[in-house]
């Protein structure tokens, strides 16, 4: 398994939960260009319409060496998911104060992969509460390196 891109964003102004890996519908040179880095799922979300999982806002650079057919950057994409897991999702989204978040994308057996998961957002005070884990987590660590 092979990381592409991280979202870092996600889990500091989320409490992100149920983790699933799903496929992204990716059409012609979009694969070659995700290989290469060439996307961004920061400011990404997932829509379910009509029982699909939809990737919105999501970029994915053009590739400079495809031909003349090149597919628009931010366009929705379709997130490939068992029925029962979109069932899942959509009923604990229609709770108050949750979304669905793409926390990360990576290459699986030569296939682009995207994992989606729960997000409840944090408040001012979380995100200084998970600074402060932060910060104390690495003062214990450097106190057992320097021991």
């Amino acid at each position: 398994m092979k990381i592409i891109t991280n979202n870092k964003k996600a889990y500091h102004d989320f409490f992100v939960s149920d983790l699933v890996e799903a496929g992204i519908a990716l059409e012609g040179s979009e694969v070659k260009s995700v290989r290469d880095g060439g996307i961004n799922i920061n400011d990404a979300f997932v829509v379910i319409k009509n029982g699909e999982a939809w990737l919105k806002n999501c970029y994915i650079k053009t590739y400079e060496k495809t031909s003349a057919f090149q597919p628009d950057t931010r366009r929705n994409r379709k997130l490939l998911l068992h029925k029962v897991q979109i069932v899942k999702l959509e009923r604990q989204t229609l709770e108050k104060g949750f979304s669905i978040i793409p926390t990360k994308v990576y290459l699986n057996d030569g296939l682009v992969k995207i994992e989606i998961g729960l997000a409840k957002g944090k408040k001012l005070y979380d995100k200084r509460e998970s600074l402060k884990d932060k910060a104390v987590k690495r003062e214990i660590e450097r106190a057992i390196k320097t021991y």
